[in-house]
């Protein structure tokens, strides 16, 4: 039976609400069409996307090359199961392991499962590798963080939407501040049984709050001087979001990876995921060398479709965009130019305090109160001028488009942002 027509944004919401579990708040805009930059409702109405679903689609709706790749091998082989070899991961695994300079990779298919994974990683890396005793390793976290929604992840959340009434909590995390080097050294020091630092180079949903240049590079070094292991969330920030292929290059103005250690961070754990496909497809990946990934023996750790081919090649070909069409360079030039303007804006402004980011993940803090509903009342402003954006924190909005956009289309979107804050000047 052929799913029922929805022939209107009202008809697509009610069914929603009444036959879906409420656990979001959508902005009430019903898409059904997005090609690059845009996207369209049901009624046809076109907008700027400035939200890339939460940065995975960083290489655009509907990029031909990804979607022609997903399709050819969807039609030819889609799931074996880790139980068999398939023709399509292995190539895959060396392509992504060559790209990102790692020597392993294990494939998922969400963020959250790959957050898991890298815990399991470390965990089993300080009771094999360390002599931490068994049960009693530590992994400390960053104040704010936001790493997905299982019962483990939440258990060091500060979310308490995400926390309530979801417990017993899972122990073994400790909280320290971000960006606070000596924080982190003082949690090191004060136990003996620290698996690893898991961190995010920018703390997205928290608000984009980016921190000093040089924190990812000194965390690093603690890490190292404590055989600490140093894990990367680079779920939203990584594949060229903010400017290089991976946040934790802090400013680096390189076309990729690079070895050079004042720009480079180079993680102990690589966790990614997201753009990893373009948006077109749940796939993650955990790399790691492997004098850390081989703790991980036949049997201990897997999923049915991580590493599935259709996975593999869509990745191949989504990582090949960011390479081929030079996504970073460009997010890093737009986000230039767009904090820019914003600052020029905010010079006059009564309603929006600062714009901080980096690349093309950037954030504007209104304002007002978190309870106030400014933030979202601007949103939905913003959507009746044509540009999809969505809060986050009650008074922050988050603002990241597809890497794909040129300058005359952020210059437009500039346009609708600042007319849209006109209108609620004080």
């Amino acid at each position: 039976m052929p799913l029922a027509e929805i022939k209107s944004s009202e008809e697509a919401i009610n069914l929603e609400d009444k036959h879906g579990a409420h656990n979001y708040h959508p902005l009430p805009a019903v898409l059904s069409k997005g090609e690059g930059v845009h996207v369209w409702d049901v009624e046809g109405k076109k907008y700027y996307d400035f939200l890339s679903a939460y940065s995975a689609v960083n290489q655009g709706h509907c990029h031909p090359k990804i979607v022609n790749a997903m399709y050819e091998q969807a039609s030819k082989l889609a799931l074996t199961s880790r139980a068999f070899h398939n023709d399509v991961l292995g190539a895959y695994e060396k392509y992504a392991t060559d790209y990102f300079k790692f020597d392993k990779l294990l494939p998922m298919n969400t963020g959250a499962e790959a957050v898991e994974t890298a815990i399991k990683i470390a965990r089993k890396w300080a009771y094999e590798k360390k002599g931490v005793k068994e049960t009693d390793a530590q992994i400390i976290v960053c104040e704010n963080n936001f790493h997905g929604r299982t019962t483990t992840i939440i258990s060091f959340s500060n979310d308490e939407g995400a926390r309530k009434n979801f417990g017993p909590y899972t122990p073994g995390f400790i909280k320290v501040a971000y960006d606070d080097p000596d924080a982190l050294e003082k949690a090191i020091t004060e136990n003996d049984n620290i698996a690893g630092f898991l961190v995010e180079p920018i703390q997205g949903e928290a608000g984009v709050f980016t921190p000093a240049n040089d924190y990812m590079k000194r965390a690093k070094e603690i890490c190292n001087k404590h055989n600490v292991l140093f894990m990367a969330d680079e779920i939203q920030t990584g594949i060229a979001r903010t400017g290089a292929l991976l946040a934790v290059c802090g400013n680096c103005t390189c076309e990729g990876h690079c070895e050079r250690q004042e720009t480079y961070t180079r993680p102990d754990i690589l966790i990614l995921g997201k753009a990893l496909s373009g948006g077109n497809y749940p796939v993650s990946a955990v790399l790691a060398d492997d004098e850390v990934m081989n703790v991980i023996q036949p049997g201990q750790h897997g999923s049915t479709f991580g590493g599935n081919p259709v996975a593999a090649a869509t990745a191949v070909a989504a990582l090949d965009v960011v390479r081929d069409e030079k996504l970073a360079l460009n997010a890093r030039k737009l986000g230039n130019l767009f904090r820019r303007l914003m600052d020029d804006y905010i010079k006059d402004s009564t309603i929006v305090e600062l714009v901080r980011g980096r690349g093309l993940l950037n954030a504007i803090v209104i304002n007002d109160s978190e309870e106030s509903s400014t933030a979202w009342d601007i949103c939905m402003a913003l959507k009746e001028n044509g540009l999809l954006a969505k809060p986050t924190h009650g008074n922050i909005i988050r603002f990241a488009p597809p890497l794909v956009m040129d300058e005359e289309q952020l210059r437009d979107c500039v346009d609708i942002i600042t007319s849209t804050l006109k209108q609620f000047e004080k």
